[in-house]
């Protein structure tokens, strides 16, 4: 026998439920740690005046710290919520995976790279985007973006977790991976509503990169893959004097002018905001989508 129909209806809106409320529960267990977190270490690292300036004027120092806390805060979170609350253990939450050769933070580096070199290398052939001379040397240079990935590193892997850890395998548990890509990717752009030079288009392909970063959770390497292509991404970026998600990097040696129109290139916001940035984005999630059914095949 079957059980009736609205039985059925209901098993799976309280699974819904259950999972929509863990998701809940921890996202506002995250934030509030990051913000405790974020806060206390800008009281003692800030200006003894007006420590908050910091946080006005985000610089590298800020940028650390954030990134920083939000990891603490939400590697506590999925701890507290996600292990000891949902029981999911490090397999469920794609920390213990078979790692591809090379390790999968350089296969994630080099799977988030590649795109980004194509977003470039297409606005200097379709969009007139040019490297001009700028002040340092070579040396500064490699420096500079040493201090850089220092920097992105922690932010990036703490919105993997935030995003791509116990939201979106709660939700997969339920909705399936599609609908769980859907949502934690909107929420993943939703995120980024208050960076600078914010443009419609831009809140579209930080969706889609979304996706991308989603669908490298579920490759060989779990959340360590989906890390290393955040980075790859975002550093390759940053190495090319081009902003990251609207926020500029001062890098030394040479200076990216993004050429035109905005709408193509991405103008002010970076490479994430031009439609060149859509196809390249596309092109990766489509051949991830690929590798994830011929992997699990």
């Amino acid at each position: 026998m079957t059980s009736p129909p609205s039985v059925t209806r209901f098993q799976t809106l309280s699974k819904s439920a259950i999972a929509l409320g863990w998701t809940v529960l921890y996202l506002v267990v995250g934030f509030a740690l990051t913000v405790a977190l974020a806060f206390g270490a800008v009281y003692i690292l800030g200006p003894r005046e007006h420590p908050l300036s910091m946080i006005d004027q985000p610089g590298p120092l800020s940028l650390l710290v954030q990134g920083v806390s939000a990891l603490a805060g939400f590697g506590a979170a999925t701890w507290l919520v996600g292990v000891k609350g949902a029981r999911l253990t490090a397999a469920d939450l794609r920390w213990r995976m078979p790692a591809p050769k090379g390790g999968a933070v350089l296969h994630g580096i080099a799977l988030g790279m590649l795109p980004a070199v194509a977003v470039i290398a297409l606005a200097i052939i379709v969009g007139g985007a040019r490297f001009t001379p700028d002040t340092g040397t070579p040396a500064e240079y490699l420096s500079r973006m040493g201090l850089t990935v220092l920097v992105l590193a922690p932010a990036a892997l703490s919105e993997e977790i935030m995003f791509r850890g116990v939201p979106q395998v709660l939700l997969a548990g339920v909705w399936g991976r599609i609908a769980a890509l859907l949502v934690t990717s909107a929420a993943f752009a939703l995120a980024h509503l208050f960076n600078p030079n914010l443009t419609h288009l831009a809140v579209g392909n930080i969706w889609i990169a979304g996706l991308f970063l989603g669908a490298a959770f579920y490759l060989p390497g779990g959340i360590w893959t989906s890390f290393g292509a955040h980075l790859g991404w975002n550093a390759t970026l940053a190495a090319c004097d081009a902003p990251v998600s609207g926020l500029p990097f001062a890098i030394p040696w040479l200076d990216y002018q993004p050429g035109g129109p905005a709408w193509l290139t991405g103008g002010a916001f970076g490479p994430e905001g031009g439609l060149i940035a859509t196809l390249s984005i596309a092109l990766a999630l489509a051949w991830a989508a690929r590798r994830i059914r011929r992997e699990e095949s």
